[in-house]
């Protein structure tokens, strides 16, 4: 049995369904039916379709991703590339060290820390089984007027539920995720934390490509 912290084995899952979020321009939402609007409103329905969407695909492919890790990688970066605001979480996550920093170096750092991740925690998404089930609990305005979280539960067949919450933001016209809490464990506060003490010694771009190489890697732990 795969004995890794719950964080660690629900991250990836929760990651790879935020980061594939279609965008969905506001104008559109407006057109959209009342009624459909009133029951969860646009970032709650893109959770659940696209939340079920990737467990569907998982449990189609599951013997061909478990065969071919390298297909499995293609499906994660496909699902990433999507939807997730990859430089606004950057900035959230090297925090005090963003204050100053290039736009160009806080992308070389967005990107080294998601395909870090994605190398070392894809192949957990297979751990997870047909019985999943997603649950929508809430979508409630974040302070400040920054966006919206999308409170969820993943359902597992004999175990409790995972509480996995989406925050998201207007960029663009469009809903991004640029957090996700598993457990009310924070992506971003996780990785700050983290990588603080490096970003105290090195520059954004020594720690980005340390990572890049995997001389460090992002630890969900």
């Amino acid at each position: 049995m795969n004995r890794m912290p719950l964080i660690t084995r629900a991250l990836p899952l929760a990651l790879a369904t935020a980061f594939a979020l279609p965008g969905i321009a506001f104008a559109q939402q407006a057109a959209a039916p009342a009624a459909a609007t009133a029951q969860a409103g646009a970032p709650s329905q893109l959770v659940l379709s696209n939340s079920e969407r990737v467990l569907k695909t998982l449990e189609s492919r599951r013997a061909e991703f478990t065969r071919d890790r390298a297909a499995l990688q293609r499906f994660i970066t496909g699902e990433f590339d999507q939807m997730f605001d990859r430089d606004y979480a950057a900035r959230q996550v090297l925090g005090r060290h963003a204050r100053g920093a290039s736009d160009a170096d806080v992308k070389l750092f967005g990107d080294a820390l998601a395909d870090n991740l994605m190398r070392r925690y894809g192949s957990s998404l297979l751990d997870f089984n047909a019985q999943l089930r997603v649950r929508i609990k809430s979508e409630t305005p974040l302070p400040r007027g920054l966006g919206v979280r999308v409170s969820s539960e993943l359902l597992r067949s004999g175990g409790e539920p995972i509480p996995v919450d989406y925050l998201m933001r207007q960029s663009g016209g469009t809903w991004k995720v640029f957090d996700v809490m598993v457990e009310g464990v924070s992506f971003v506060r996780t990785f700050r934390d983290q990588f603080d003490p490096q970003l105290q010694r090195k520059s954004i771009p020594e720690v980005a490509r340390e990572l890049r190489s995997g001389q460090i890697q992002a630890t969900a732990e």
